[in-house]
Parts: structure tokens; sequence; C-alpha cells
């Protein structure tokens, strides 16, 4: 049948399923089912109209073989007459004799329709093989579709995060890292310089106040002394 040259380029499609382009084997493939299910209904209507007729065979088979017994009883039912006195002799053989002809042409009859009921069994039971094998082709490769388009969907990820990585240029993120670097020193320095004319803005009252360290031990001696230029006692009360 044709489905089996399907099959074989399914086979070659499904072998071929790592090329660039995926979506090539899975449209044959699906194409290929596809086929396979219109092969299966015309199987189906064969296996249908050959199974009527071998039905019919052997309907016809078992109404010949009916016949046969049949015109044996009209013939011995004839000569029964006849012998009895109700039926002429030579009348009764004559039609017993056309009995038995048609007894013959009807066994004849059966024997041919037995023939051909058996023919058309083969022929049946050849369609039924054939039908269960297209059923198990399109299950196996409706599963087979499954797996190919998981496939497909796996590759392209792969594709794309391979691609992305491509993009990726080492040496540029280096260069980029290393500029960072460079800004963060001279961020670093600039604060240190900023530092620098903070200090040399530093007014010259807080360069003597440093050099001769005025704390509170410094103001007291210098109270001490102006008290006692103006006379003033220790002992004084304020």
């Amino acid at each position: 049948m044709n489905f089996f040259k399907r099959l074989f380029k399914m086979g070659q499609a499904e072998a071929n399923s790592t090329l660039d382009n995926m979506e090539d084997p899975i449209k044959l493939t699906e194409q290929g089912i596809r086929d396979m299910k219109v092969d299966l209904e015309k199987s189906l209507e064969a296996l249908a109209q050959v199974k009527a007729l071998a039905i019919r065979s052997r309907n016809e088979h078992e109404e010949f073989l009916s016949k046969v017994e049949n015109y044996q009883e009209k013939a011995m039912l004839l000569l029964t007459k006849a012998k009895k006195g109700a039926l002429e002799l030579s009348e009764a053989e004559r039609l017993a004799k056309e009995s038995l002809m048609k007894k013959g042409e009807s066994r004849l009859q059966a024997e041919n329709a037995k023939a051909e009921s058996t023919k058309l069994e083969g022929s049946v039971a050849q369609l039924e093989t054939n039908v269960a094998e297209v059923k198990k082709s399109i299950s196996k490769w409706e599963n087979e579709l499954k797996t190919l388009k998981a496939r497909v969907k796996v590759s392209n990820a792969t594709q794309k995060l391979n691609k992305q990585m491509a993009d990726i240029d080492a040496s540029s993120t280096v260069s980029m890292l290393e500029r960072m670097k460079e800004k963060v020193n001279q961020e670093e320095a600039l604060a240190e310089a900023y530092s620098d004319m903070a200090n040399a803005n530093k007014s010259i009252d807080d360069e003597i106040d440093k050099a001769i360290d005025f704390t509170a031990d410094s103001a007291q001696n210098e109270l001490t002394k102006l008290k006692e230029q103006l006379g003033i006692s220790n002992d004084t009360k304020s």
C-alpha cells in the first residue's frame, strides 16, 4: 500500500530531524499521518464492502444447500405419490427427474457460493490486517510527532541560548570592567583632591590654635594673669 512509502519518507524525515530547519520534518510527518488516515478510511470502506459480499455469498451458499435438500424431498414425494397411485408413474418420473436436475444445479451453485465465500473471507482477513497495521502506524507516528515537536522546542531554545552566548564578546566585557575600575580609581582620586583642598582652606586662626594647643587650661592661666593685673584676689567673693 502507498502508506508504506509514506512511512519510509517519514522515517527519512525523522532521521534528518537535526537539520537547521526542523519544521520540514514536522510538516512531512503531519502530512504522512493525514495520508494514512485517508488510507484508513478507504481501507475501512473496502473492508465493509468485502464483508458484505462475503456475508451475501455465505447466505447464498446456505440457500442453495436448502434448495438441494428441497429438490431431493420433492423427487421422493413425486415417486411416493406414483407408488400410491396418486400420480402416473411416467409423470412422476418426469417431474422427479426435473427435480433432481434442479437439485444438481443448486448443488453446483452452492459449491460456487462456498468457493466465493471462502475467497472473500480471505480478503476480509487481509483487509483487517491492513486496517490494524494502519491504525498501529498512525498511533506510532502520532507519538513520534509529539517527540519530534518536543525536540524542536529544545533545539530552538538551545540554538537561541547558543546564539546569545556567541553574541557575548569576552574581550569587550573585560574592557568594560577595566573602564569601570579606572572610573572608580578616578573618583577616589577626586575625593582625595577635594579633601586636600578643604584642608588648604582652613583659617590662620585655626592653624594658630592648633600650633599652641589653646585649651581650657591655657585659658585659665590667661584669666589668672588678668585678675592679677586688676588687683583681684582669688579669695575675693564675686
